[in-house]
């Protein structure tokens, strides 16, 4: 009688610890994926994602996987590569305008770094006349697309600024505080204007050894992203990350978004370039 007492009591021990199993299984695996949907799930999807998780405030660079092209730019899949960042409100992250959105997206190498700014527009104002190898001064003064990098966050009031206009003018500074100076950068630039669909498109290749004297790609920049439209007040002033001043100003390093660089792309599409192509070098 006693032994048979030990053996139930033993087969009672092992049926508990099978479901004991069963039920820890389901718990800790089966849980993050079919429990609640967009809730629960979304901390475990990010883990396993990739190593570093998008914000609003974060631009990332992708690596070109490819050669660039015969002008010296990334070849259209190379572009497909790159997150986009749209933006379409002004500087105060006010009064958004779908018909100007601007869409950047970024590639690197260890020689250069490459931008191109996609931007829907309703009118188009540029100058007529620049330097015989298209630099404007005062270009600000008219459409642009503009970035502002800021490779050593350490120094806040130290940025360099690049601007490039619908017909391909362009400006190059080196921003301090009290000055500015010609950065003398080397950039390299092409446009495309689509007037049927109102959408200019510019590609810039700027060198790396204009921006740090050894490119580091662990390293975090800084950045901002910027459009003007229009040729009499009020403009569109439009920024990425807002300003937020009470009147239109982008020299506020404070706002800067961040710019990593990356191996792996980050998924995002990209759109086709039609129209007249104008080259300048």
């Amino acid at each position: 009688m006693a032994l048979k007492l030990l053996q139930g009591k033993n087969y009672s021990l092992c049926y508990s610890a099978f479901f004991l199993c069963i039920s820890m299984h389901w718990l800790f695996c089966e849980l993050p994926c079919g429990w609640i949907p967009g809730e629960r799930s979304k901390p475990f999807i990010g883990m396993f994602r990739d190593d570093f998780m998008f914000t609003e405030r974060t631009a990332v660079a992708v690596r070109m996987p490819e050669l660039p092209d015969a002008d010296g730019f990334p070849t259209p899949s190379s572009w497909e590569l790159a997150a986009p960042l749209r933006f379409n409100s002004d500087w105060q992250g006010k009064n958004a305008d779908p018909e100007r959105e601007t869409e950047v997206r970024l590639l690197w190498t260890r020689e250069s770094l490459y931008l191109r700014f996609r931007a829907k527009y309703r009118v188009i104002t540029v100058f007529s006349d620049a330097e015989p190898d298209g630099r404007r001064d005062q270009l600000w003064d008219r459409d642009v697309g503009e970035v502002f990098l800021q490779p050593d966050p350490s120094h806040l009031r130290g940025y360099k600024e690049f601007e490039v206009s619908p017909n391909g003018f362009w400006i190059d500074l080196d921003i301090a505080p009290g000055e500015k100076h010609d950065l003398k950068s080397g950039l390299q630039r092409r446009v495309t204007l689509n007037e049927a669909a109102r959408i200019w498109v510019a590609e810039i290749a700027l060198p790396m050894k204009c921006l740090v004297e050894r490119f580091d790609p662990a390293a975090t920049w800084r950045v901002n992203l910027y459009r003007v439209e229009g040729a009499a007040e009020p403009r569109f002033y439009s920024a990425w990350q807002p300003t937020r001043t009470a009147a239109p100003n982008f020299h506020v390093p404070e706002s800067f978004g961040q710019l990593i660089f990356r191996d792996t792309n980050a998924e995002g599409s990209s759109h086709p370039l039609r129209g007249a192509k104008l080259n300048h070098r």
